[in-house]
């Protein structure tokens, strides 16, 4: 990359390519600037330190993350909303692993706002089960971690038993649909 053609979108960039070639590990102010062809001072006009480029990457990530799930959930409700939340975030985290595992799961100042759109959606999808308030968070919550979890388990090689994993995760989505559907 052309030292001209460097910016703050083309250090996430790079960043990015990084991370999926080499994981989280890999990325390094060092490694961002040898990738663009520049010293690494060079990078503090565009970014203040890793952390910030972290956080930018993340921002990224979950973007990505979030316009796959909601192109994914449009027009749908109930049952079939879940399942196609579900369904597109696992296919997110095994199609870009090393990417996902790299972004922030915490809620960090930058992230909040395209954490509140994925955050939008998930609440949208849940809404056919009548669920408000706290208890649409709490719902949504169990579906992160249920997605975030086998998917991270799946990607990493964690099930090591013959079943088929499509059939595991089906019964996964199974149990949270039903789960939302039980009146309390």
């Amino acid at each position: 990359m052309a030292r001209a053609a460097l910016s703050r979108e083309a250090v996430v960039e790079i960043a990015l390519g990084l991370v999926d070639a080499e994981g989280e590990q890999g990325l390094t102010l060092s490694a961002v600037a040898t990738r663009a062809g520049v010293a690494t001072p060079s990078l503090y006009k565009h970014v203040r330190n890793l952390a910030e480029l972290r956080e930018l990457l993340s921002i990224r990530i979950m973007g990505e993350l979030t316009d796959e799930v909601s192109a994914a959930v449009l027009g749908r409700s109930g049952d079939e909303a879940v399942r196609a939340l579900m369904e597109s975030w696992r296919s997110y985290v095994l199609r870009h692993p090393r990417r996902y595992s790299a972004m922030l799961q915490t809620p960090e100042p930058g992230l909040a706002e395209a954490g509140s759109r994925l955050v939008g959606i998930a609440l949208a999808a849940l809404r056919a089960y009548g669920l408000s308030d706290s208890a649409a968070i709490h719902a949504a919550r169990c579906v992160r971690a249920a997605v975030h979890g086998f998917s991270m388990l799946e990607a990493g090689g964690g099930f090591g038993l013959p079943e088929k994993l499509d059939e595991s995760y089906d019964l996964l989505i199974d149990v949270m649909t039903s789960g939302l559907s039980t009146p309390r």
